[in-house]
């Protein structure tokens, strides 16, 4: 008598490893998004290699919201960090009743 995970459970657990997966890829995400918001506030180089990868990392993200600002050009106000992050968690919300259910 062989004793054994069935193929049910299997398809069920990599379907909640891939769900938590996801899940910490989109709050890492989001922290990024926030680390570069806040660094905004304060100088730094961009050619600095953590600042450049972060930069790299969020600018996919960022890059289509950027055009949502409001003010003149001297004093504009840009939103997309928070849009981003917005979009993110309703794409995360999708994904994990998708996956979970």
């Amino acid at each position: 008598m062989e004793v054994g995970v069935s193929n049910e459970a299997k398809e069920g657990i990599a379907i909640l490893l891939l769900a938590r997966i996801l899940d910490n890829v989109i709050t890492l995400m989001i922290w990024a998004i926030v680390i570069r918001a806040l660094l905004s506030f304060i100088p730094h180089s961009p050619h600095q290699k953590v600042i450049r990868l972060l930069y790299d990392v969020t600018d996919p993200i960022l890059k289509p919201f950027q055009r949502f600002q409001l003010g003149g050009a001297g004093f504009a106000v840009d939103f997309s960090p928070v849009l981003a992050i917005i979009v993110l968690n309703i794409l995360r919300s999708v994904l994990m009743r998708l996956l979970i259910g």
